[in-house]
Formats: structure tokens, C-alpha cells, sequence
């Protein structure tokens, strides 16, 4: 067991969002946590990791328990990294245990010089061992593998947090939680402004993780592949469901109807003895039997009614004017990002056009300046070239950062102070229109959900009334009945759309066209975002069908050039051999001549002229083979060189 806990409750303004949540965590525990916008999740995940506490309850001890030293990490919504830092400062944070370590054991190395106390010396052992055992001597080495492999560069590091994008300060916070390695990892919507790319990696090192993981998504794909159990929490209540996502939305809705059938079996129970009460009462001959069918009924456990879904949201765009058939001329206009000589251009030369009714999907992985883009579009950051839309063009703007939203104001007045001529009613019709509704139009925005703040910008958005709207992931941060109900109602708008968006599913419904952003460069295509992803995985598989190719066509040519080499080193080895055996010949020849020409001043071989003959004859063929020997030997030279 990592952590427990049990009589978990929460109040915000009176309202209990919490009720009496129970949670065990074992280590290798997969858990999904869902639920609708303002469930409370969020404020679950601060609870456990301490920056909220829990209200306590006459009849109910909240409890929270740890296995000791169990370290958690938390990738919360907005990131949690300090923009004003480094990209480096940021990192080496994680080993911020280690750093200590390491400076106080070079303030003992510094003692050294005048001698240690035994306590001292003791100290500097344990940690000396610390630091080696938990790779204090490699975290260089660790940071970039973690950050490369996330998709930074080195030219990241010292670059500030504050300048990189929303995606890739969440790629930035999930780098320091790995580098952290925690016992129990929690992921407040993790897959929030990732690309395609990212979120497959994220899903396969997930995979792999040795901890535990909590996570906190409305992306049923990535809870479908990472989830063993999921916890819906519903009108503050939490239940556990064993399986992933897609188990859960099976076991949830037969739990659904096994209550709702024990419910009405039940309610018929009890208006049947209601009734029998209620005839029975005053009769004396009966009023002995309907008291015990009274008792009978305030013995009886009640069935909860089950929770029927609230109303889902309202949305709709309209506009009352109708822009000219060329919407937009973008031509030869530059993509930069920072200021001074932190400034990087990230696109040069962007030419197009969009035309009224296109809805154009923007895709790119992070970083390659779609946000920049739709900012450059509305002409709120400087940039070259020409950007003219037409006459009688009105935008509706989404920021997927809430930026526009002031956070201290309530929702209600921040929808009132934009349009002061609406009345209160109007005000909170609208918002209850996208489901904002109670108490919480009277919370500042700056403590609402992402969800909630994303359905009061959905609000301002149907006011502007735009003909051409801009939207810059409008879909993070929503539960799927509010994303459904937001793709239909862009389905539904005849006017033209431009979007930024890593939701498969959102691209495939909505878009008609689509701006790709890869590698400096700008590429239109007209069709479906499936019939691009077509395209693309058939060309990626034509890619490793010629890289297969050609690394057996290298391995072909390695064998043989493999094969030449031990032939070759054969070869050689023979020509070796055979000098060595003609050079031990010719000492043996020379030995022999030697022999021979002593002969010949014996006077006996001097006196018989066949033997005479024989070594004359002998002592030429030596001379001719030693002639050859030398050839050959010269030749056997000119090979080894």
C-alpha cells in the first residue's frame, strides 16, 4: 500500500463536493479518475498531495496514510514550473536532494585539510554513499536522456520556461517528474496540448513505469491503453470500476441499471405498505399490523435513486454578416517567437488563403508556432509580410490559455463587464446555457476548473457573434459530453473556422482542410484529417519498406565485404607461408652450395670424373632454382605492399 484514505469531504461556499471519499493505492496501480467538469477531481489530487485539506465532519475523521517516505509527483493543469527560470535551473531542481549532498560533502572535503571529527567523518561516508547510490555522479547525463528524449534539444537548456509553449512547458514539467522519479506519479490531464507524436510516447514510457500511476483525463484512448481500474467521482461520491475505460463505460451503466431496477422495486414496496398504513391506521381491528408495517418501513435501508446526467450544454455560434467568398490573404508573413537575442524565427515566407465556409484544421508537433500563427493572424504580435482579411469580417477568438480572462473577477462579472447592457437574467441564462450555474457564477475564474473557464470563454465566444472564428485548442480541458455538444455546434456554424487542435477526433469532424506545420515549412491539404493520417502512415510504411531495403542491401554488401576481407586475409596468410617456405629453401640451398664447393677440393671427387658431373650439375640447378626463388620472392613483396 502507497497511500489510503477514508472520510475524505470538501465544501466550497456550502456545497460538499467531496463525500466521504474512500482511495487505496498499491504500488503498480493503474487508476483512471473521471468526471464531469467541477466534480471535484483536481481538488481530489490537491488533497493528496497536501496542498488542500480536508474538512472534517462531526460524525467522520477525515484519514490520510502514507508508506513512509513515499515520494509523489504531480504534473498538475497549469504546469507548475517557474517561467522566470531556466530551462537547465528547472531540471537540475529535481535533484535538488542530491545538490545538497554534494555541497556539503565538499564543505567536509574542504575540512579535511585540518582533520575531521569522528561524527564528521561518519557524516561524509553516509553521504558519499547516498550520493553514489542514487546517481548523483551521472544526473548530467540523466537530464539530457530525459530531455532529448522528449523532444528538446540542447539549445533548450538555457533558454527561459516562460518562452516555450503550452504543450512544451507540460512536456517540461513531465521531464522534471521523471528525472524526480516518484514511488506514485499523478497526471492532472496530462495530454493536454501534446502533439500526436508526444502523446504515443508519453503512452509507451507510461506503459513501462515502475510506480504507481492517478491520472486525471477526458482522453478515453490514453486511459483505454494505460488503465487497469477507473474511479468515477459523481455528485461527490467515488467508485472504483476494475478494467480501463472502456470496461468502465460497460460495468457503469449495468451498476446503472441493477440500481435503477432495485430502486423501482423498492419504491413500489414502499408506497404498497404506505398505502396499507394509511387504510389501516385508525381501524382498530388493523392499527396493530400497520404500526408494524411502519416499523417495517423506517427499518428499511433505502436505495439511493440513481443519478440521472444534468442537462448537457447549449452551444451555438451565429453571426448576422456575411464576409465576401475570399476571407483572408496571408502572404510571405514569418513565424517568430521571443525578443532581443532569445528571438528564433520559426517559419519565414507563409503564404496562403482561406476562403468563407472552410473549416481548416492547424497541426504540427510543439513548438512549430500554430499558436503563433492564429496570433499573428489577429495581429497581435508584430511580424513581416501581409496578413488582410476581408471587408465585413468579424473574429471570434478561443485561447487555449484563458488569457483574456481577468482572474479575479467572478465569472458572472466578467461576462457582465464585457457586455454591460445584458441584464442579470441574460447573464445567467448564457452561462447556464454552457453549464455554469449556482454558486459557481459567483467564483473568480481565477479558481474554477480549466473546464469551467473553458465553457465561460464558449459563453463570451456565442456573444461575438464572428463570422470567422479562431480557436486555439478549444477542446482541452473538456469532459466528453461538452466536447461532443461543442463538435456539434461547429459542425453546425456555415461560417468559416480556423483551429489548432490535437484532438484526433475533433480534426476528423470538424476539418475540411488542413495547415500542416513541419520543420520551417507550410503544407496545405485538402481532405480529411483520416485521409491524411492515410497518406502519411503509407508513406512512413514506404519509407521503412526502403529503409529495410537498403539496410539489406548494406548488409549484403557488409557479408561480402566480409567475405572478400577473410578471403583476402586467407590470402595473405598463404603468400606469408609461402614466402616463409621459400626463404628456408634458400638457406637450405645455400647450405647445400656450400657443401658442394667444398667437395670439389677433395682429391677424391677431383679424381672421379662422374661425381665430378654430378655436382657440377647440382651446384647449376641450385643456382637456377635460387634465381627462381628471388623472382618469386620480389613478386611476393609487390602483393604485401
Amino acid at each position: 500500500m502507497l497511500i489510503s484514505c477514508t472520510g475524505i469531504n470538501k465544501f466550497y461556499q456550502g456545497r460538499q463536493v467531496l463525500k466521504s471519499l474512500a482511495l487505496t493505492i498499491e504500488n503498480q496501480d493503474r487508476i483512471g479518475l473521471v468526471g464531469n467538469n467541477g466534480c471535484g477531481k483536481s481538488t481530489f489530487l490537491r488533497i493528496l498531495t497536501e496542498q488542500e485539506i480536508p474538512d472534517r465532519l462531526d460524525t467522520e475523521e477525515p484519514a490520510i496514510s502514507k508508506t513512509p517516505h513515499l515520494r509523489i509527483g504531480y504534473l498538475a493543469q497549469n504546469a507548475g514550473l517557474d517561467g522566470s527560470k531556466t530551462v537547465h535551473e528547472e531540471m537540475t531542481a529535481a535533484f535538488a536532494p542530491l545538490l545538497e549532498a554534494q555541497a556539503r560533502m565538499r564543505e567536509l572535503e574542504t575540512a579535511m585539510h585540518s582533520g575531521l571529527t569522528d561524527a564528521q567523518s561518519e557524516e561524509y561516508t553516509r553521504l558519499s554513499a547516498y550520493f553514489e547510490t542514487n546517481g548523483g555522479y551521472s544526473t548530467d547525463v540523466r537530464l539530457k536522456t530525459v530531455l532529448y528524449g522528449m523532444g528538446f534539444s540542447e539549445a533548450d537548456l538555457p533558454r527561459t520556461v516562460s518562452g516555450f509553449s503550452g504543450g512544451e512547458k507540460t512536456r517540461l514539467a513531465l521531464c522534471k517528474l521523471l528525472l524526480e522519479s516518484p514511488d506514485l506519479l499523478i497526471l492532472d490531464e496530462p495530454t493536454n496540448h501534446l502533439d500526436f507524436k508526444t502523446v504515443g510516447w508519453l503512452e509507451d514510457y507510461l506503459k513501462d513505469w515502475k510506480g504507481a500511476l492517478l491520472i486525471v483525463s477526458h482522453d478515453r484512448f490514453f486511459l483505454d491503453r494505460l488503465c487497469t481500474s477507473v474511479c468515477e467521482l459523481e455528485q461527490g461520491v467515488l467508485t472504483r470500476y476494475r478494467g480501463n475505460y472502456t470496461a468502465f463505460t460497460k460495468l457503469r451503466a449495468e451498476a446503472k441499471e441493477r440500481q435503477q431496477k432495485e430502486y423501482d422495486a423498492q419504491q413500489k414496496e414502499i408506497a404498497k405498505l404506505e398505502d396499507y398504513v394509511a387504510r389501516n391506521l385508525v381501524r382498530a381491528s388493523t392499527s396493530k399490523s400497520a404500526k408494524s408495517r411502519i416499523k417495517q418501513l423506517d427499518k428499511m435501508e433505502r436505495v439511493d435513486k440513481p443519478f440521472s446526467e444534468q442537462k448537457s450544454a447549449k452551444i451555438s455560434f451565429t453571426y448576422a454578416v456575411t464576409p465576401p467568398i475570399d476571407v483572408l490573404e496571408v502572404r510571405n508573413i514569418d513565424l517568430t517567437v521571443g525578443s532581443g537575442v532569445s528571438q528564433k524565427t520559426l517559419m519565414d515566407g507563409i503564404s496562403f488563403a482561406v476562403r468563407r465556409g472552410e473549416k481548416i484544421g492547424i497541426i504540427g508537433e510543439n513548438g512549430t508556432g500554430k499558436s503563433t500563427l492564429l496570433k499573428v493572424l489577429r495581429n497581435i504580435i508584430p511580424h513581416k509580410g501581409v496578413v488582410r482579411w476581408a471587408a465585413g469580417t468579424r473574429l471570434g477568438c478561443f485561447e487555449q490559455e484563458s488569457e483574456s480572462l481577468n482572474p479575479y473577477a467572478t465569472v458572472f462579472d466578467e461576462l457582465h463587464d464585457r457586455y454591460p447592457t445584458l441584464s442579470d437574467f441574460e447573464v445567467r441564462s448564457l452561462l447556464g446555457q454552457v453549464r455554469l450555474t449556482g454558486e459557481n457564477v459567483f467564483k473568480e475564474t481565477g479558481v474554477i476548473s480549466g473546464g469551467e473557464r473553458a465553457k465561460l470563454c464558449f459563453a463570451i465566444l456565442m456573444m461575438e457573434h464572428g463570422n470567422v472564428l479562431l480557436l486555439d485548442e478549444p477542446t482541452n480541458h473538456l469532459d466528453l459530453a461538452t466536447k461532443e455538444v461543442l463538435e456539434e455546434a461547429l459542425a453546425a456554424f456555415d461560417g468559416t473556422i480556423l483551429f489548432v487542435s490535437h484532438d484526433r477526433y475533433l480534426l476528423e469532424r470538424i476539418a475540411d482542410h488542413l495547415l500542416i506545420l513541419d520543420d520551417g515549412r507550410l503544407e496545405r491539404f485538402q481532405g480529411k484529417f483520416s485521409v491524411y493520417q492515410d497518406q502519411i502512415k503509407r508513406k512512413n510504411e514506404a519509407q521503412q519498406a526502403a529503409a529495410a531495403v537498403e539496410k539489406q542491401k548494406k548488409a549484403s554488401e557488409t557479408a561480402k565485404s566480409n567475405f572478400r576481407s577473410k578471403q583476402q586475409r586467407s590470402e595473405d596468410a598463404k603468400r606469408r607461408k609461402y614466402q616463409k617456405e621459400l626463404e628456408q629453401e634458400t638457406d637450405t640451398l645455400s647450405a647445400e652450395e656450400s657443401e658442394l664447393n667444398a667437395s670439389l677440393s677433395d682429391p677424391s671427387i677431383q679424381s672421379d670424373y662422374e661425381k665430378m658431373q654430378e655436382i657440377c650439375t647440382r651446384l647449376e640447378e641450385i643456382r637456377m632454382r635460387q634465381d627462381e626463388i628471388l623472382e618469386e620472392l620480389i613478386l611476393l613483396e609487390d602483393a604485401n605492399a
